[in-house]
């Protein structure tokens, strides 16, 4: 099922990048970089399902993610956009307190190291602008901390090690931002990730069919214009060609 949909997911990539290759070039390309960062509410769609996890409210973890962005456009609307980025996931399992026990929450957060690449698609005027940013991303896990708090149930399957570290899957975001001459530029913005690669093996053998992350990011950014030094390129040859006549 998941090829199924990474399937459909790369042919409308490619179809939304050939309709956008044939926009209006700009006059003046734009480069930007900087840095972002925000909180991220994450977990994990684990089939056979996994007790306790029914309310998101409890399979969900709350985590911080940062890093780098480049940015860079020839094409009015559109722009090719690379991170680097550190991400905290996981998820949470949790029973409601009974007459005869209290409440007991456990979760478990995976460290990740994260490269999406982008296709920005921007519209709005000169200084405010509304955006799109989709495209695949992959990923390895830097560390787990393999789980706190009480275990759920006394099946051991979600709570072994991992078998894969390594991650790859989609990123969508929708967002704003403010660009100013000498302070650079404000992002706000909004994003899903979902990963196709599974965390457990997924071979008819194993116990799990799927256990793949997914999580929704609130993130800033401040980025910085790059100058643009084709300009003057132009110009410095024109002044040798006018010395050599």
């Amino acid at each position: 099922m998941n090829k199924r949909i990474a399937y459909i997911v790369v042919l409308l990539l490619t179809v939304v990048s050939g309709s956008v290759y044939g926009q209006r070039r700009l006059r003046h390309p734009e480069m930007y970089i900087g840095v972002h960062g925000g909180v991220m509410a994450s977990t994990v769609t684990f089939s056979p399902t996994v007790p306790h996890m029914t309310d998101i409210t409890q399979s969900c973890v709350l985590g911080g993610n940062g890093g780098l962005v480049f940015r860079y456009s020839e094409q009015k609307c559109c722009a090719v956009q690379v991170e680097l980025n550190y991400m905290q996931r996981g998820w949470g399992e949790g029973a409601e307190a009974t007459e005869t026990s209290e409440a007991v929450n456990y979760s478990r957060k995976l460290h990740y190291l994260e490269l999406p690449f982008l296709m920005h698609i921007y519209f709005g005027s000169q200084t405010w602008r509304g955006f799109v940013n989709v495209g695949p991303q992959i990923g390895y896990c830097l560390k787990d901390d393999g789980g706190k708090g009480a275990k759920q149930t006394e099946e051991v399957h979600q709570y072994a090690t991992i078998d894969n570290k390594f991650d790859w899957g989609i990123a969508g975001g929708l967002g704003a931002y403010c660009r100013t001459e000498k302070a650079g530029l404000y992002q706000l913005e909004v994003r899903f990730n979902y990963s196709f690669g599974t965390l457990f093996a997924s071979r008819s053998s194993d116990y799990f069919g799927q256990s793949n992350p997914m999580a929704l990011s609130l993130n800033f950014a401040w980025m910085w214009q790059v100058p643009n030094i084709r300009p003057k390129t132009i110009r410095a040859d024109k002044q040798k060609l006018e010395t050599k006549k």
